[in-house]
Formats: structure tokens, sequence, C-alpha cells
């Protein structure tokens, strides 16, 4: 019995929350006592690929085809449980992406397996069970799942886990499982992404804002404070509705979830269906005028203060500091 973490590519790149994913693997490989498996889809090259031995994958799968050259839900859900009965896995894992969340229930239907979506920590083996600690109520409290089927399919929040590096010699290996014509029924025709921008998803990171900047006119400062830090930028979604900022960056319940190291909030009273897309951040610092403001229960640091003042001394401190 062994471990499998599917490693999802961007352009033939793999990203941090790949590592992630392929860390966490590892740690239930080693728990186990059983070896790591990673299958890949799509172009990747060799180099890409030996890589994730780095963290601990000591065999690689790559799945080269032009028909799964783009991102098919359906198609890559039956490629990833036919790797799975291929390497006999127990435990399958998968980063709870955008496109992960699309794949994990899938491929647990597919191995008639149990599922576990958004984990944040290891699995614990207590007495014969198989624990995981997983959000819940959108983001507002945490559950312990037991997972009592023979397979277990696992998603792993970004951030939740962290980059362990676990170094072995991965075997890249070709495999061409059947597809069937069934699994594209339904195909992505094309997908465009803000190259230029960091991914609000996979940010560690994140520098947001809301109605208390007044106006779009102003978003030229959160723009300048996330550049500085490196960071994702993202909206409530009052701010989203009145399109002062794309629906791509709207943070929360009816939004995107997200987990960074650093979430910064900025001019946002704090609704619970905002903080239900954000509770899960490491580290919340929250900059409001209003002292009642909700947000500040919730922060790890606050900011009493007027955003058109404080941010802009952020910046200055900012840029002394790189200097």
């Amino acid at each position: 019995m062994s471990v499998l973490v599917y490693v999802e590519q961007v352009d033939g790149k793999f990203k941090k929350s790949v590592f992630e994913a392929v860390s966490y693997a590892k740690a239930i490989a080693d728990i186990q006592g059983s070896s790591l498996t990673a299958i890949s889809i799509g172009n990747v090259g060799e180099a890409e690929l030996k890589e994730l031995g780095k963290y601990g994958a000591s065999k690689v799968l790559n799945v080269s085809n032009d028909q799964l050259k783009n991102f098919v839900n359906q198609a890559y859900a039956s490629v990833i449980a036919e790797a799975a009965k291929k390497e006999s896995a127990a435990v399958v894992v998968l980063s709870n992406s955008f496109s992960g969340k699309g794949l994990a229930p899938r491929v647990a239907v597919k191995l008639e397996a149990g599922l576990v979506d958004g984990a944040v920590e290891l699995p614990k083996l207590d007495g014969g069970q198989f624990l995981v600690k997983k959000t819940a109520f959108s983001g507002k409290a945490f559950a312990i799942t037991e997972l009592t089927s023979a397979i277990k399919v696992i998603a792993l929040n970004p951030n939740a886990f962290g980059v362990k590096e676990s170094a072995v010699e991965a075997t890249v290996e070709a495999f061409s499982p059947e597809i069937k014509a069934t699994d594209f029924t339904a195909i992505v025709k094309e997908i465009v992404r803000a190259t230029n921008k960091v991914s609000l998803p996979d940010a560690e990171l994140v520098v947001s804002a809301g109605r208390g900047l007044k106006s779009p006119d102003n978003w030229g400062m959160i723009e300048e404070l996330a550049n500085l830090l490196g960071a994702a930028t993202a909206c409530s979604k009052p701010v989203s509705d009145a399109d002062w900022r794309p629906h791509s960056e709207h943070v929360g319940q009816t939004g995107i979830a997200i987990s960074p190291n650093l979430y910064i909030a900025i001019g946002i009273s704090g609704a619970i269906q905002h903080l239900a897309g954000v509770s899960s951040s490491k580290v919340i610092v929250v900059i409001n005028i209003d002292p009642e403001a909700p947000f500040f229960k919730v922060a790890d640091y606050g900011i009493v203060g007027d955003a058109f003042v404080v941010v802009p001394k952020l910046i200055e401190a900012l840029k002394a500091h790189k200097g």
C-alpha cells in the first residue's frame, strides 16, 4: 500500500502549493511506513518532475497526452483514480485548490473512498481510527472527521502544512491509462490567467481593502503596498459588486476562501460573510477608523486610524526598510 499525490502544473511549472501537498503526502507515507508516488498530468519537463523527489516523492508517474494538455475535470479524475489503482494507494492527496476542489470528490467516487476536503493537519491514527482535522462552516470552525473506508482521499488547504524537504531520488515513469470518450463530454475551451499578478489562492501575503477607501481611484496605495510586500490584492464583496475591483479579487463566503500567512484588511468592517473566507489566515492585521469594527475581535494586530494616513506611512516605512 502506498500514498499517491496529484501534482497540479500550470504551463509546465509547479506552484508552492504542489510542494506543500507533496510534503504533506510524504508525512502521511512516513506515518504509515509506506512509499510516496506523485502523478503529474500535462507537459512537464523531466527536471521539474525529478524536483518532486526533494520533497519525498520516490516515484513520479508522468501522463503526457495531447488530449490532457488543458485541464479536463472528469478526465483528470479518471487518470488519478487509475494511478491510485496501479499503485495500490491507500491514501490519495490533492491540494484543495480551484481544480482540486472539483477533482477530489470525483476521485473519491471512482475509488469508493472516504473524502476530507479542507484538511489543515496531518491525520491522527488513534486506536485504529483515521482522524483528520478540517475547516467547517465556511472556515468558521474546525471538524474532526473519521475516515473508515479502505481508501481515503484528502484535499489539503493551501498554506496549512508548509513545504518540508525530505530528499529522495525520484524516478520518472511514463503512465498511459485508457481514457474514455465520455470523460470529454464537457471540456474547458480556454483558460485566461492574470500572469502579472500573485494568485490569490496561493498567496502567502494578501493586502485587502473595502468600502473604507471611498472610491476606486484610491486603490493606488493598496497596490503599492502589495507590490512592496510581494502580496496579492483582494477586496470585500461590496467593492467587487460596485465594480471598483474585479470579482476575481473578492474574498469571503461567496468569493474566494484564502489562508495566507498574513492578511491585511484595510477599511473592511469584518462582516461574518467576509470573515468566513479569510479566518484561516495565520496572522490578521486590521486597519480601520472605526474602533467598534467587528474585524478587531478576530485581529491579531489592529490599528485604529484613517487608512489615508496609516497606509502611506506604512509604504514610507517599507521603502525606507528596503532602501
